[in-house]
């Protein structure tokens, strides 16, 4: 939305040096530190019940419950939005500010970051089409000396976080010289897909090789890295400026007998249709979603629209949303909801009901944009448990599946405590993501075993075939062999081969039980459970 687009120009997000009182909490799931399957545990032992090693195959998977949620941030990095802050610092500051923002996203017991990486036609990796960003470097072009994005998946999945890569599939630059352009880019030698609007450089949607370059910058980075899902923001054809988009001679050339509107929608459309069959025919587990203006069309144009008052994404932007719902180009969607509930313009409640009724009866997975951005800023967002609000709202529809906040940064900076608010009223234990359309789950896990180190109970197991990640529940109570998982029981989402459990009591008896997750976030039945007890006093 607008107010979005302006803290993007400005680079005005601010933050606090860390996240009061976040950082090093230790709730449920956030003080469990995994480790990786090498180890061993030190400290003394107890009463143990080892698991036998073999599978409970008469303990079914857990289902897809509402326990699962996906919990992300946008880390931005255009004009140093998020990170990097300072393109002038050292590597190793960079890539510390960096897992700052991780350990962040975990302390909150998020489990997604959806990192822009291609913010202007550029790359934060090695790219055969595009040269490396100016915001890395501070110099367009310039190599930094290391893999940016590999450093940042390998970050974010030693975290277990989701890496969402975050593309800008038109955007060019923020200003409209191309001589300021690295040499090497491909708006500098095809000068004739460019078009300057709004004070800044876009390339022409309708120009079948734009489209071209869009997905092939990406299915390089699906290819060659292990990310988890591709994101595109709004930015389809530019907000409305002061003038008309500067495409006259690409709809002659490419129109057709359409009317322009419709030509325009036609190219999105394309873009994303596309892009959808590529990305499954390479990575079927790979997920594609987009997050579009909050507003698609206002019920006063469309009797489909919702009772907003607002800008229409179908029409001024050129992003018919609704369509690649229903076609199933897409597999998540995330309006970005930035308005507070009972605005006059656009309710948040109203268009919270009006995105869960476009996905009825689909497999495109609805999670919902949050302006954690906007906290403090005027009288409606002065409240710091608004967002905390959306976030109980959002639990009156199965559809919403999640909530991702704009941006990393506020949520550091804990605004009028406004991200501490949401850990505690919604985040207090980890929680797994939704799972991703087809694939199956591995196998279970075995050998899982438990004693007492210290204060802790150290659990390991057996890693299990494709698994990359393991979820650990944790009843009080004697209770292994073979059972089924209570979802309210999970304490931690870990990736290697064991956890410590700092948060038990002494002489009390706990079980435990791990599950295997797969690729796509499917989840193994629980191998046998483990009951350790702890020591009195």
């Amino acid at each position: 939305m607008a107010a979005r687009r302006r803290t993007e120009r400005k680079a005005a997000v601010a933050a606090a040096a860390a996240l009061s009182g976040l950082a090093v909490a230790a709730v449920a799931g956030c003080g469990v530190p995994a480790f990786g399957g090498g180890e061993r545990a030190a400290g003394d032992r107890a009463p143990v019940v080892p698991g036998r090693g073999g599978e409970c195959a008469a303990v079914a998977a857990p289902g897809d419950s509402r326990a699962r949620q996906l919990r992300g941030m946008w880390i931005a990095t255009v004009a140093g939005i998020d990170w990097p802050k300072d393109a002038g610092a050292s590597t190793a500051e960079q890539k510390a500010a960096f897992v700052r923002l991780l350990d962040t996203a975990r302390a909150m017991n998020m489990n997604a970051v959806f990192v822009q990486i291609r913010p202007n036609s550029d790359a934060f990796y090695a790219s055969p089409h595009e040269p490396w960003s100016q915001w890395i470097t501070g110099t367009p072009g310039k190599d930094p000396g290391y893999d940016v994005l590999k450093f940042m998946l390998d970050e974010a999945h030693a975290r277990n976080l989701e890496f969402h890569a975050w593309f800008n599939p038109y955007r060019v630059s923020r200003h409209d010289d191309l001589e300021k352009l690295a040499p090497g880019s491909p708006a500098r030698k095809h000068p004739d897909w460019v078009r300057k609007y709004g004070g800044g450089m876009w390339y022409d949607p309708g120009i079948p090789r734009v489209r071209e370059l869009v997905t092939n910058a990406v299915m390089d980075v699906v290819a060659k890295y292990d990310i988890d899902a591709v994101h595109f923001d709004d930015y389809f054809y530019p907000y409305p400026e002061d003038g008309a988009f500067p495409d006259a001679a690409t709809f002659k050339a490419y129109g057709g007998g359409m009317g322009k509107g419709d030509w325009r929608r036609r190219n999105v459309d394309t873009l994303v249709r596309d892009l959808s069959q590529r990305i499954r025919a390479a990575k079927p587990w790979v997920r594609f979603g987009i997050s579009p203006f909050g507003v698609w069309r206002n019920r006063g144009t469309d009797p489909a629209g919702s009772p907003t008052r607002a800008l229409q994404s179908y029409d001024d932007i050129f992003a018919d949303t609704r369509a690649w719902i229903r076609q199933g180009w897409i597999d998540y969607v995330t309006p970005q909801l930035y308005w507070p509930i009972g605005d006059s313009r656009a309710d948040y409640a109203a268009l919270v009901a009006w995105w869960a009724r476009q996905v009825e009866g689909t497999r495109v997975q609805l999670t919902i944009g949050q302006a954690g951005y906007r906290v403090g800023e005027d009288e409606a967002w002065k409240d710091p448990a608004e967002l905390s609000r959306h976030l109980t709202l959002n639990a009156r529809y199965p559809a919403v599946r999640g909530d991702v906040f704009f941006s990393a940064s506020d949520i550091a900076g804990n605004r009028r405590g406004f991200a501490a608010r949401l850990r505690d009223d919604h985040y207090a234990r980890p929680a797994l993501p939704p799972p991703a359309r087809g694939g199956a789950a591995p196998e279970p896990v075995r050998g899982v075993s438990g004693r007492v180190s210290g204060k802790a109970v150290t659990v390991r197991w057996r890693p299990s075939r494709d698994a990359v990640a393991y979820a650990v529940y944790r009843t009080d109570g004697a209770g292994g062999g073979c059972a089924a998982v209570d979802p309210s029981r999970l304490i931690a989402v870990v990736r290697g081969g064991g956890i410590a459990d700092p948060s038990v009591r002494a002489g009390r008896t706990y079980t435990y039980r791990v599950t295997a997750v797969g690729r796509g976030q499917h989840e193994s039945a629980p191998g046998r459970g483990v009951t350790v007890a702890t020591r009195p006093g």
